[in-house]
């Protein structure tokens, strides 16, 4: 490569780590005179870079957004930083429903890699193993995530077109408050004005989405996260859960997560600070209520069935099974 266009790609690599350089600066760095960093700037211009020239006494270079994305000049760092972060998104399933772009750009970043890091990152990838079975994707429309994502960021209502569980369409206007991804799905929660309350969406299930006129501001404090994760834990399922136990919320949440239980610690029966005063009540709605037994064992505290009496009678003879082994 001649030094006048490995000097112009010094230029864009410069110019990609942010903010505006000046052209003294950029001299200085090139190791050229201050014309020859103008001329390198109408080099980049050609190739239809997004240079923008800023004049006056401070002024400089710096990169603008184009309409298309100029060539990317990445450190060994931020090489294997970008392609191992694809390879984890991957696998935690948040992709978008045209999942092989993120395939396709591993691809071109690898093409282009020096061959000595191409190794090193074959290495890492060959060597890296996860403990967790890759999730099951149920990706959204890259333009649905787009779109909510902007009216959030905005405070914009949008209308959307949803597919229910049980397959039943709708077209409603939602105001959304937050993005959620959570074990491998992306969720939208906001409030629904035909209803008059706060509801919870998969981005899966929506077909499309368009931006309303007007804002919505989120209700002060709101915490998407933890909207959803309750929404997810109060779901209707077969059977309704409700147990007590002898321990601190954040003991219980240690093996059920927000996700699968909502947990409210219950005023302290004995010393404040006593771990063995506090109750707190468990609520939880599941299909299936068989591996229950092991969990509220493990949480190694007393506790208290209040429903249904179908549990009492598994953990009774989880019990017994556990105290044959024992003995035998």
């Amino acid at each position: 490569m001649s030094r006048p266009i490995a000097r112009v790609l010094m230029l864009l690599e410069l110019l990609q780590s942010g903010g505006l350089r000046t052209v003294a600066e950029l001299a200085a760095r090139l190791d050229v005179d201050e014309r020859t960093v103008r001329r390198y700037a109408d080099h980049l211009l050609d190739l239809d870079v997004p240079v923008e020239s800023v004049r006056g006494r401070h002024g400089g270079y710096r990169l603008t957004s184009g309409y298309r994305m100029p060539p990317l000049m990445l450190s060994d760092d931020e090489a294997l930083a970008v392609l191992l972060g694809l390879v984890a998104g991957q696998r935690a399933g948040l992709m978008t429903a045209t999942g092989s772009a993120s395939e396709t750009a591993a691809a071109k970043i690898r093409r282009v890699l020096p061959q000595r890091l191409g190794h090193r990152l074959d290495a890492v990838l060959g060597s890296l193993a996860f403990t967790a079975p890759p999730s099951t994707p149920a990706a959204p429309e890259t333009a649905v995530l787009l779109s909510i994502a902007d009216a959030v960021r905005h405070h914009r209502p949008v209308s959307i077109k949803y597919t229910a569980a049980d397959g039943r369409h709708s077209e409603r206007t939602l105001h959304p408050y937050g993005l959620v991804a959570h074990a491998g799905r992306w969720y939208v929660t906001g409030g629904d004005p035909a209803v008059g309350e706060d509801r919870t969406f998969r981005l899966d299930r929506i077909a499309d989405a368009r931006t309303l006129p007007g804002t919505c501001d989120p209700p002060t404090g709101f915490d998407p996260a933890e909207r959803v994760l309750s929404g997810l834990a109060s779901a209707p399922y077969r059977h309704e859960v409700t147990v007590r136990v002898q321990g601190t919320a954040e003991h219980i949440r240690a093996r059920l997560p927000a996700g699968v239980a909502l947990v409210e610690e219950l005023p302290s029966e004995g010393s404040p600070d006593s771990e063995t005063g506090r109750w707190s009540r468990v609520e939880m709605r599941v299909d299936r209520l068989d591996w229950l037994p092991a969990v509220l064992a493990s949480l190694d505290r007393p506790f208290t069935i209040e429903r249904p009496d179908e549990l009492r009678g598994l953990v009774a003879r989880f019990a017994a099974r556990l105290a044959d082994s024992a003995s035998g």
